[in-house]
């Protein structure tokens, strides 16, 4: 975080501001350690809001520069043209994700679209906005996937898979996540597309105590594995996620496909692989999703790692 970053940012975003995207979409993922100086921030388009999130502390002037800077973006063209209504800063860093509303008034609900569907995001009174923008394409494979197949959707959080699933037809969609919350805010996105929530289940449950009545359930065409990198008190990556991997051959169905995904940097794509292989042999490797054009980073191992495998003989 250095004052040449600051100026490398104004350029950046006075760019950005002549042609918004007509979607949410990041501005600038610094995290993929591709804008020195930047790497703690990462800048989203909200369709009207400008979300800024610092992910370390930054120097006291450093931080004043950025506020002053974010605020003369309101008086641009571009701005006004791409329909800005409000700048918010969230310190990550901190215990609440303190988030400060530089330009416009505080809104706590705020609706995206992404593909064509429409989600609700929380800001400002949680550390996630309810949609990680980073699995787009998943989505959206998922969604092209679809069509007539029973789908598992794990740690599921705000139902982003099972929107993108119903949309593309899915016969039926299991969420399970042990936050109710948020599957709570996931029956509200499904309903925000106009989805007949009969063809959605939301199982409020911790996953490793619940397998008999997931499997009840199924058995599964698709299964969703998007779990936290660290949940304290209920996930650790290394530890569960072969737990979770070993299960599947009880749940899928005999064509049956899994997304299988990590979003922790030190870990690469050959830990899905290695454990899958491991836990469950009959299900190989088929491709990786490609991350969104918005999300470069220095080393690809390190940002978002979507994997598809299938059943051998699907």
């Amino acid at each position: 975080m250095t004052p040449d970053s600051l100026v490398t940012l104004r350029q950046h975003l006075e760019n950005r501001l002549r042609a918004l995207p007509a979607e949410a979409r990041r501005l600038l993922h610094g995290r993929g350690r591709c804008w020195p100086g930047l790497e703690q921030v990462t800048i989203d388009w909200l369709e009207g809001l400008l979300l800024v999130q610092l992910f370390r502390e930054p120097p006291a002037e450093w931080l004043d520069e950025l506020r002053s800077m974010l605020l003369t973006l309101g008086g641009l063209p571009g701005w006004a043209a791409g329909g800005g209504q409000g700048i918010l800063l969230q310190h990550r860093y901190l215990a609440d994700s303190h988030t400060e509303y530089l330009l416009g008034e505080p809104v706590e609900q705020w609706t995206i679209t992404e593909n064509g569907l429409r989600y609700r995001l929380d800001l400002g009174v949680r550390q996630n906005s309810g949609l990680f923008l980073d699995m787009r394409h998943g989505r959206r494979w998922v969604q092209a996937q679809a069509q007539g197949k029973r789908v598992l959707n794990l740690f599921a959080y705000t139902c982003g898979f099972s929107v993108a699933a119903i949309a593309g037809d899915a016969k039926h969609v299991v969420n399970l996540d042990m936050a109710r919350a948020a599957l709570s805010r996931g029956r509200e996105n499904h309903r925000l597309n106009g989805h007949a929530v009969d063809r959605v289940s939301f199982l409020g449950h911790e996953l490793f105590k619940s397998w008999g009545k997931v499997k009840k359930l199924g058995p599964y065409d698709l299964v969703i594995i998007d779990p936290p990198s660290f949940q304290k008190g209920s996930f650790v990556l290394g530890k569960d996620y072969p737990r979770v991997l070993r299960r599947l051959p009880e749940l899928l169905g005999r064509q049956g496909l899994v997304l299988s995904c990590v979003n922790d940097p030190e870990v690469g794509p050959d830990f899905l692989i290695e454990a899958m292989a491991a836990e469950a042999p009959g299900l190989v490797f088929r491709q990786r999703l490609e991350n969104p054009v918005e999300f470069p980073d220095i080393d690809p191992d390190s940002g978002l790692k979507a994997m598809v495998f299938a059943r051998e003989n699907a």
